[in-house]
């Protein structure tokens, strides 16, 4: 059995403990999660999830089970017991012509649809149409369909950050959470990395969390709202990551460049050291979107060089030379809540 105290993370900037430190880790240590989404979407994806985890480096994955390339990926995971894979929570179909339509059924859950009977393409479409039952409905099915495939989740998170878009939704995402027992991603301890990143699309939903001024300069009332989130999420006996970085994806590789496999993983291991040297001490989330993205990949997505350099840089002898030179610790979903329960033991 664990013990630890512990005090409230908080906005104040004093000295206090990190969701690491809660689970047994030291002050100062930086433990991250390289984490790959998307995996399901497409068999590129799936090969680029299976060679990312098969070299240490990723450690977690999660998997979209509304799209046609579920079956392969499941069976990946059964045939390796160990690895870290979640539910990325999937309440949108973004590309043009490759769709998915939602678990629950189109007549149990009209407000996720669009005209092509597919899922909204997009957040606010689906803020302005799907109710927060109809929310809960669809997580739910996709949950229902991985367990009946044999495949018990390590974790929950949200393709696009739908499920972080109002109040109401991020209330079913960590209900269902707690409910069943499965940490979900909601990163509340001092979140520096995310902060700078709140405007972006995915994550400012996370504003409309605080009835504060949300245009406060210094962040502090969208802070404190999301550790207030996690707070719960911990009480209710889950384990909770420090920060997030989603913005791997957008990355504009540089102009003029040929994207050689060569170039593209230099890109992508530069940047991730970068990334790492700006980490602060607590448990980081960094996603990836690792895809073995060939010239078919295109017939699906505009994205390929983006996430085939992930795959890359995630492959890459040297980058993970680098974060065990640095002392950077990884872990995984799984971990996190094993210590969690260790706790409440």
């Amino acid at each position: 059995m664990i013990v630890l105290t512990w005090v409230v993370t908080s906005v104040q900037g004093q000295s206090v403990q990190t969701y690491a430190e809660r689970l047994g880790w030291k002050e100062n240590d930086r433990v991250i999660i390289f984490h790959v989404d998307d995996v399901g979407m497409s068999y590129e994806s799936n090969q680029g999830a299976v060679q990312a985890l098969e070299k240490n480096l990723a450690t977690s994955m999660s998997v979209m089970m509304p799209c046609p390339w579920v079956p392969g990926i499941v069976s990946e995971i059964k045939q390796h017991p160990g690895w870290d894979a979640g539910l990325h929570l999937t309440h949108t179909s973004e590309w043009t012509t490759y769709r998915w339509s939602p678990l629950s059924g189109i007549k149990a859950t009209p407000g996720l649809v669009d005209t092509e009977g597919a899922l909204w393409n997009n957040v606010p479409d689906v803020v302005a149409h799907a109710s927060a039952d109809e929310i809960e409905m669809e997580i739910r099915a996709q949950l229902s369909r991985a367990r009946r495939m044999g495949f018990a989740p390590t974790h929950l998170d949200t393709h696009m950050g739908t499920l972080w878009s109002t109040p109401e939704y991020l209330e079913r995402y960590s209900k269902i959470g707690i409910e069943e027992h499965i940490p979900i991603l909601l990163p509340a301890g001092h979140n520096t990395l995310l902060l700078e990143q709140i405007h972006s699309g995915p994550l400012q939903g996370l504003k409309k969390l605080t009835a504060g001024d949300a245009q406060a300069p210094d962040n502090s009332f969208f802070l404190k709202a999301i550790q207030k989130a996690g707070e719960k999420l911990w009480q209710g006996g889950l384990a909770v990551a420090d920060d997030l970085y989603i913005s791997s994806y957008d990355w504009e590789f540089p102009p003029g460049v040929e994207p050689t496999d060569e170039n593209l993983r230099k890109f992508k291991r530069d940047k991730y050291k970068e990334l790492l040297q700006s980490t602060k001490p607590g448990i980081t989330v960094i996603l990836l979107h690792c895809s073995d993205a060939k010239d078919t990949f295109k017939n699906i997505s505009d994205s390929g060089h983006t996430r085939r350099a992930d795959l890359l840089a995630m492959t890459d002898l040297g980058l993970k030379s680098f974060c065990e030179k640095e002392g950077f610790i990884l872990t995984t979903w799984r971990e996190m809540q094993q210590r969690r329960d260790e706790i409440s033991k």
